[in-house]
């Protein structure tokens, strides 16, 4: 049997309940600053997913986007094992352990505090030893990877969505090394007419591939998920 997750905040059956709107936070204007950082921190306050975040101990509100996609598509099964990249600050490796995923292995090139549950790696996860000294530390391969990584945004829109498509396709070429035969990939892409390249590969090593953009996800955002199950190795 897999071990009990640790206790901690409780995933709900959907990011609906506890998720509600308040009245409207304005900012005080201060010389200290700029408009964009205004910008910011008023819909940082205003946001209802934010403030359920840190009511229910999650690390951010990301991890509603996982427990969405995981409602959705019932990705996290007990006693899996899930590889998170780019897991900083933590919450869907939160998600993946008070799910019952029996193993989880966070990567990050950032320091990660402690996830009850969870072991996590600084590093690269294009290290080529990386893929063996995972499946080493779970004892086999993976049943899920999740990439919910996001390069760093330069504010040219075709910039930014060939910067994330490039990154979402090293993690895909990761997750073909890892997997198990029936396993799932999840990566955040962005809307842009390029995500559809990722397709072909997909479709030929994963029996079902769909997109998804979680109820979380901010509706001014191009942000979408790409949803891949049914792995089927070379061997296959």
């Amino acid at each position: 049997m897999p071990p009990k997750p640790p206790s901690g905040p409780k995933a709900p059956a959907s990011a609906s309940p506890g998720v509600t709107r308040s009245l409207s936070i304005r900012v005080r204007k201060t010389n200290k600053r700029t408009p964009a950082q205004k910008a910011w921190l008023t819909r940082q306050l205003n946001d209802p997913y934010v403030a359920a975040a840190r009511a229910q101990g999650w690390r951010s509100r990301a991890a509603f986007k996982l427990i969405e996609l995981d409602d959705k598509f019932h990705l996290i099964t007990a006693g899996c094992k899930v590889v998170d990249l780019g897991a900083a600050p933590g919450g869907w490796s939160q998600v993946a352990v008070q799910r019952g995923a029996g193993r989880v292995v966070g990567v990050d090139l950032l320091s990660v505090d402690p996830v009850p549950g969870a072991e996590i790696i600084q590093g690269d996860f294009n290290d080529p030893d990386l893929p063996d000294r995972l499946a080493a530390m779970m004892g086999g391969k993976a049943d899920l990877v999740l990439s919910d990584m996001a390069p760093n945004t330069t504010g040219h829109a075709a910039t930014d969505h060939l910067r994330i498509i490039a990154l979402a396709e090293l993690a895909l070429e990761f997750a073909m090394q890892i997997l198990a035969p029936g396993g799932a990939f999840v990566a955040k892409v962005f809307q842009g007419g390029t995500e559809q390249a990722m397709q072909a590969p997909m479709k030929q090593r994963f029996a079902v591939v769909r997109h998804a953009k979680p109820p979380s996800s901010r509706k001014d955002s191009s942000e979408l998920y790409v949803v891949a199950t049914g792995f089927r190795s070379r061997e296959d």
